[in-house]
């Protein structure tokens, strides 16, 4: 029975109930976590290497768009193909952003949950050819002869190298001498310590090598090679279908990064992805973002075309790498990200 107010004391559900209420607002001004934020799906994606070619996946994180679509993202470093695809197939990562042609070398080996690309992120090589030498006018017959610290074997930047030399009357076996021996994060300071006449190099390390004063940037292996599906989203077919909506989310996050980027100057575009590379000068970083922009780089949608794909294909002929010529539809999915194209106008 409770008990009731007298000489001066408070009952007992009174004092319950006055305790809860300072509770309540102690609560109200510390905060408490927003229901969003609880709801939040956790989403792994690895990335084929981290870089500003990348800027407007890293715009959508910045931007919050992706917890906009009630998604956790995780974003780690793959440190290349071989071991970005490694952690995908051995579901260390729900997605990978990687070449699609690793998804070509997947499937042509009939993988029993095969790989879908379902999302672009870029559509031109993103290397650059970094010379030991300043070149006032670069032709690439200056590679005649000279020694070329190259990519992976099989990769796609290697591939593409190796196309844009043949498209400019070069034999990449015959005209040059190729490296191909050293891993992938070590190729910017094996060219500072000696190796190679020229680089072929992502940026920003093709950038602070030459804000050093070791290297000169004398060419664009995306200007020279036209249009390929370069990056995209890939994921295993048994994903998509045990959360295609959860994929629709993702892809629509990624989107509204697109928009956004192409509707900014790299100035802008560098205030939102600077804070992922604290190591790099943000002279750097708007350089770097204007030579991607100015050159279209990233796709402005992330649907993969077809003609792209079929330049893919003949790039990787070409390099002879391809080891089976497989139809779009069986590599490539683009229902998702037309559905949310035609939702976002």
């Amino acid at each position: 029975m409770p008990f009731s107010r007298s000489g001066g004391r408070l009952s007992k559900t009174t004092g319950c109930w006055i305790i809860l209420s300072v509770f309540i607002l102690l609560l109200a001004a510390c905060g408490t976590p927003s229901t969003d934020s609880q709801n939040l799906t956790p989403l792994h994606v690895v990335e084929v290497t981290h870089s500003l070619f990348y800027a407007p996946q890293y715009v959508a994180i910045q931007q919050g768009f992706f917890e906009e679509e009630g998604i956790d993202l995780t974003l780690s470093d793959g440190a290349g193909g071989d071991k970005t695809m490694a952690m995908l197939l051995s579901d260390n990562a729900d997605i990978a952003l990687v070449g699609a042609e690793t998804g070509i070398y997947v499937n042509a080996r009939g993988a029993q949950d095969p790989v879908v690309a379902f999302a672009q992120l870029t559509q031109t090589d993103g290397t650059f050819l970094v010379s030991r030498q300043p070149i006032d006018s670069f032709e690439w017959d200056d590679l005649k002869g000279k020694t070329l610290l190259g990519q992976r074997k099989g990769g796609m930047p290697q591939m593409v190298s190796e196309y844009v030399q043949r498209k400019n009357g070069l034999d990449p076996r015959q005209d040059l001498t190729t490296i191909q021996n050293v891993d992938f994060n070590n190729l910017g300071s094996a060219f500072v310590s000696g190796t190679g006449d020229f680089a072929q190099l992502f940026e920003p390390v093709a950038s602070k090598i030459e804000q050093e004063g070791k290297g000169y940037v004398v060419a664009s292996f995306g200007k020279d090679s036209g249009r390929l599906p370069y990056t995209v989203y890939l994921t295993k077919e048994g994903t998509i279908h045990r959360d295609p909506e959860l994929m629709e989310r993702f892809v629509r996050a990624l989107y509204k990064g697109q928009r956004w980027v192409d509707t900014h100057t790299p100035e802008e575009i560098a205030d939102e992805v600077e804070s992922f590379f604290p190591d790099t000068d943000r002279t750097i970083v708007v350089q770097v973002l204007e030579r991607y922009q100015e050159q279209g780089s990233w796709a402005t949608d992330p649907v993969i075309d077809l003609e792209e794909y079929d330049r893919l294909l003949e790039v990787m002929d070409q390099a002879g790498e391809l080891p089976s010529r497989l139809p779009f539809a069986d590599v490539i999915r683009t229902d998702i990200a037309e559905k949310v194209t035609k939702e976002i106008r």
